[in-house]
């Protein structure tokens, strides 16, 4: 499944350069539900010359397993092309119903110190297997991959696809262009951090030179989603037995500072800002968010306040990936 297949691939093409243009395009998901897509039309009707309201209409419905969040990830993408392909008069299907948004709340993991030793310990005894290039970038790359999301509550896509052009080893900075709403933001990396991704560049220029991104796949790509998942649970359940995800070091963060907050005052909302800005949430709203998991802190502000922060707890944003 790595070419598009059907009638629609240069229109699909032309969509993708029109996306990526205007900087609204996330490769690892809208690509491979685009080729999904693709993939079906071929299936379906391989000597279909036209779009046609069958096909959108039967790749779209929701199915039985799907929730309506879920359906809603899988289809954004073919609504956006058919819209891209009538705005040009290139079709005049009709863009498929998209299912009303689920409010859930999300309770991530909380990270116990223990868990978190043994976890690392785990990734950092990677073994290199027969001096294969693979099994040598695994190990040098996944210790200092986790460590970074541990540290900084850069997301995981944030994370694949940091380019070599946007991290600053010199000052300690990293500059996030791809990043989910697609909003630039930057992360100072903590000093510990720092000293760790320069011997990581340092090592890693002699397995991947003049790498373009700063976690090289063995060919010299970024690695993809899977590679995150799959190092994780596998490291995770060899140290651990309870469940978690990669993507929670970014709520164990938010955490860990908010509960270093507590007795800050107005110093606090200052403190709040910052970190929302690091974690590029578009609004505070979506870094409010994490006051509802942090143990306690809800009826400690209430009696700072001596009124009601509901306001402060609401539903889990629904632009924060939890993945």
């Amino acid at each position: 499944m790595k070419e598009f297949r059907s009638f629609l691939s240069p229109q699909i093409h032309s969509f993708i350069r029109y996306r990526q243009a205007s900087q609204r395009w996330n490769d690892s998901s809208y690509k491979e539900n685009l080729m999904l897509f693709d993939h079906y039309c071929h299936a379906n009707d391989p000597c279909a010359t036209a779009l046609t309201q069958e096909m959108v209409d039967g790749w779209c419905r929701q199915r039985r397993t799907e929730t309506n969040n879920s359906c809603r990830s899988r289809i954004y993408v073919v609504d956006s092309f058919v819209r891209f392909l009538n705005m040009r008069g290139l079709s005049n299907v009709q863009p498929p119903q998209i299912p009303r948004k689920e409010r859930r709340r999300y309770l991530p993991h909380a990270f116990t110190e223990e868990e978190l030793i043994r976890f690392f310990h785990e990734c950092d005894s990677i073994p290199v297997i027969n001096s294969r290039k693979e099994t040598i970038i695994r190990k040098m790359s996944v210790p200092v991959f986790f460590r970074l999301l541990y540290s900084s509550g850069i997301r995981t896509n944030e994370a694949r696809l940091l380019l070599m052009e946007n991290v600053d080893l010199r000052r300690g900075i990293l500059d996030i262009q791809y990043s989910k709403g697609h909003d630039q933001h930057y992360i100072v990396l903590h000093d510990s951090m720092l000293e760790i991704m320069r011997r990581y560049d340092a090592a890693i220029n002699g397995i991947v030179p003049e790498r373009e991104y700063f976690f090289p796949s063995i060919r010299n790509s970024h690695f993809n989603r899977g590679w995150v998942t799959k190092n994780f649970n596998l490291l995770w359940r060899k140290a651990n037995t309870s469940h978690a995800t990669a993507y929670e070091f970014r709520h164990h963060y938010a955490v860990t500072n908010l509960n270093q907050w507590t007795g800050y005052g107005f110093e606090f909302h200052d403190k709040l800002v910052y970190l929302s800005k690091s974690m590029g949430h578009t609004t505070l709203e979506s870094t409010k968010y994490y006051y509802s998991i942090v143990p306690g802190l809800s009826e400690i502000i209430k009696e700072q306040t001596e009124n009601s922060s509901e306001w402060m707890i609401p539903e889990v944003p629904l632009d924060e990936e939890t993945y």
